[in-house]
């Protein structure tokens, strides 16, 4: 066995433990530990857009957002006390532990120097767009979405929980598209190369007419004509609006159908089911992204434990053979959803999924450049496994020839 393919065994390894603290998240005796990192200055701290992944809340302190394997992998921090994984901060160093044994110290991420400028409107620009690693910038332009009001809220979903949690904490507002446009502008000067547009469920036009604007924002104060942008959208009534996507200037596009099988799909997303189409029209809208914006340039999520492995594994199959590039990132029983407390399949189930996602992919020919352009994290374990595949990762390139068997 060479050096590098023990090395990328090793990786694996740390892939399982990934999988494993995606699952667990980690524990803490006193938040006070976290006054020893320097959280909002040399180190990236949390803002909640979208979703809170913590099991527990924490309007008092900041947490962390991420730290690193030994060989290289993030792995995203999530707050649950009843963990089995802990950390404690001993002799200068923040150690990892599991039932009490040590594993490693943490590095966590830096923080851009974007985090700590503001918009020409005294805008934070760390409340407009979050960073999500490896050059890619977030921006949730509503932290709310209108199917509460109708009860028809995805179940699995805590959009408007977490609003309601850290709003006023952490300026959660909606976004204006000349703050988009100078605070990824400001990140792109700083060496980012992608953005993802998201927000919650509001009425289409309104939704179009947003985008545009956005779009034109970002093209004006970035200068760049192709901003390497995605919009992610609900599916449109009207098919024939994803064109002006297109022509806006986003170059991938992003139709989340989150359950493949229909009675599933019927039953954990009634707002889309009822409102939007249902399954059917999900999977038309996505078919006819593709004919405009082009095969592996159209993305789609599916909540990986909701459903039968089975029935995901079909849906990320037939996705990827019509040119969508569809992940089963794992499902977190996010606090305030309608599915808070429920559990999620054990992290082998997560495991096994995300390698047999990767493996469709790779059959179907789509490239770690495609997963990356069209993805709004790309720290997924299956970004990961493409990492390690195609020696991607800083650690590769670390390798002497000489040391090769």
């Amino acid at each position: 066995m060479s050096y590098k393919e023990e090395l990328k065994a090793k990786l694996y390894k740390d892939l399982e433990l990934k999988c494993d603290l995606g699952s667990e998240g980690i524990s803490f005796k006193n938040p006070d530990i976290f006054k020893n990192l320097d959280l909002g200055g040399e180190y990236l701290e949390q803002v909640h857009v979208l979703f809170d992944y913590n099991t527990d809340s924490h309007k008092a302190y900041d947490l962390p957002v991420a730290f690193y394997t030994p060989l290289g992998l993030d792995v995203q921090f999530r707050a649950n006390k009843k963990s089995k994984y802990s950390i404690d901060y001993i002799n200068g160093e923040f150690i990892l532990f599991n039932n009490g044994e040590e594993l490693f110290p943490l590095e966590f991420a830096k923080r851009p120097n974007y985090y700590s400028k503001k918009t020409s409107d005294g805008t934070d620009m760390r409340t407009v767009a979050i960073y999500n690693g490896h050059g890619v910038v977030f921006v949730a332009y509503s932290n709310e979405c209108a199917l509460r009001d109708k009860g028809k809220d995805c179940l699995f979903c805590n959009i408007n929980a977490t609003k309601d949690t850290y709003g006023e904490n952490q300026c959660i507002s909606w976004k204006y598209p000349r703050q988009i446009g100078e605070t990824v502008a400001q990140a792109y000067r700083e060496g980012s190369r992608h953005v993802t547009i998201s927000g919650g469920f509001i009425p289409e036009r309104r939704e179009v007419d947003y985008y545009l604007d956005v779009a034109e924002s970002i093209k004006e104060y970035t200068g760049l004509e192709n901003f390497n942008g995605t919009a992610c959208i609900g599916a449109p009534t009207d098919l024939s609006v994803i064109e002006k996507y297109k022509e806006a200037g986003f170059s991938t596009l992003a139709i989340n159908i989150e359950v493949w099988n229909e009675h599933f799909f019927r039953a954990y997303c009634p707002g889309k089911e009822e409102l939007c189409g249902g399954r059917d029209h999900w999977i038309k809208a996505l078919e006819y992204a593709v004919k405009v914006f082009g095969r592996g340039k159209v993305r789609s999520n599916l909540v990986g434990g909701l459903e039968p492995k089975s029935d995901t594994l079909a849906g990320i199959e037939y996705l990827a053979s019509k040119g969508v590039i569809a992940l089963a990132p794992g499902w977190v029983p996010n606090p305030g959803s309608a599915l808070e407390g429920h559990n999620s399949p054990n992290p082998e189930w997560h495991l096994d999924l995300a390698k047999k996602n990767a493996a469709i992919l790779r059959k179907n020919g789509y490239t770690y450049e495609e997963l990356y352009n069209a993805y709004a994290a790309p720290v997924t374990l299956v970004h990961d496994i493409y990492r390690i595949e195609d020696e991607l990762l800083p650690i590769f390139s670390e390798i002497k020839e000489e040391v090769l068997v």
